[in-house]
């Protein structure tokens, strides 16, 4: 059954301000040469899905130029592929939508204009692969109106906000709480549902003749025992990357190869991302190089250890980089002196500098600076 995509970039840009104050959390660069962007996209294109929304709101500027045409997630098309959707402002004023059922309201005339059957709604603030043949295969098989994918497990701090359901035996929620409990075990939503595009009609319709404000209160919660809503737990990885605090912990985690092979090691389901030409990493004579992964473009004289480096990165002579993170064309001086510190892109430290920050709180460089 074929369906539409629909992806909300910028939902989640308040819980991780720092990388998020001049791109959508879409953008967020992750795994060495990512973005999160990447993940929800290369789910929804292994599900055969090829027409794609995109819903931005500001900072979209990178996020425009990482997908470009969206050739690299074969999504470049005469007719459909990647759509991204500018600012709209919001139906009840002029200014911009503030959340995500006023987002939906925006671009209902293109939800009405396809006509495949089913929706699929996504957020991109985490990294995670997702079958989603086999949860629309198994929405069809419950003729349920609305899926919404969940964990199951001990709710962590990342995942309070998130609506916990309650199901019974047949996997229908027959009720929830709009927010988990921390250290509870929980089956909390992970923010990804299939609904039927004619239901989705409506409700965006209804939503807008009731004034009513809240996708999660007023679409979900308050229709469980009017619709069919079933359950669908995700095994799999799932990095939440909502602060960074987690920011820094899951790419830290890509350093354990379970945790590689999980995100990345299925042939079947590939992450998919914007190509860039660049040449192999050089490593001088004086590199030396501990449990780390290096992407392509980067240059080590010096010594990295426990750390992820992005393309384009130079190591200088005598420098020390330890449990850091050093975005896209991060450039060290010689003898600098880096240990759980997180640079933005095109960041430059010159010599002799030592920084240093903490596991639970990384020194961070915003993009661009320079000390």
């Amino acid at each position: 059954m074929k369906a539409l995509g629909i992806i909300f970039s910028n939902i989640h840009n308040e819980t991780i301000d720092e990388l998020t104050r001049k791109r959508t959390s879409a953008s967020i660069p992750f795994g060495g040469r990512y973005r999160l962007i990447d993940f929800a996209l290369s789910n929804i294109v292994s599900a055969d899905i090829v027409n794609v929304g995109i819903l931005a709101q500001k900072n979209y500027q990178s996020l425009m130029d990482h997908l470009g045409s969206g050739k690299d997630w074969d999504l470049s098309r005469r007719n459909g592929g990647l759509v991204i959707f500018p600012p709209y402002g919001s139906y009840k004023s002029d200014t911009l939508y503030s959340n995500r059922l006023e987002a939906l309201i925006s671009i209902r005339g293109y939800i009405e204009k396809n006509k495949e059957d089913l929706v699929v709604l996504m957020d991109c603030d985490s990294a995670n692969v997702i079958d989603l043949n086999d949860v629309l295969e198994q929405h069809v098989a419950n003729q349920a109106d609305i899926t919404i994918i969940y964990r199951h497990g001990k709710c962590g701090s990342d995942m309070a906000s998130h609506m916990d359901l309650k199901m019974d035996e047949t996997g229908r929620v027959i009720k929830a709480d709009l927010k988990s409990k921390v250290g509870k075990i929980t089956n909390s939503s992970i923010n990804v549902w299939v609904i039927n595009r004619r239901l989705l009609q409506c409700l965006l319709d209804d939503a807008v003749s009731q004034g009513l404000e809240s996708f999660h209160r007023d679409i979900l919660f308050n229709n469980i025992k009017s619709l069919k809503i079933f359950g669908y737990e995700h095994k799999g990885i799932y990095l939440h990357v909502n602060s960074m605090e987690n920011y820094f912990k899951y790419n830290m985690a890509l350093l354990e190869k379970e945790n590689r092979d999980a995100l990345f090691g299925d042939r079947n389901h590939r992450i998919y991302t914007k190509v860039r030409d660049s040449a192999p990493t050089r490593y001088g004579f004086e590199a030396k190089v501990e449990n780390s992964f290096i992407a392509d473009g980067c240059e080590i004289e010096g010594t990295v250890i426990n750390s992820a480096l992005f393309r384009g990165v130079k190591a200088g002579k005598g420098t020390v980089v330890k449990n850091s993170i050093l975005m896209q064309d991060t450039i060290t001086g010689t003898n600098v002196s880096l240990n759980y510190v997180v640079t933005d892109k095109n960041v430059t430290i010159r010599d002799r500098n030592v920084l240093s920050g903490c596991e639970k709180i990384p020194y961070y460089l915003g993009k661009n600076t320079m000390v």
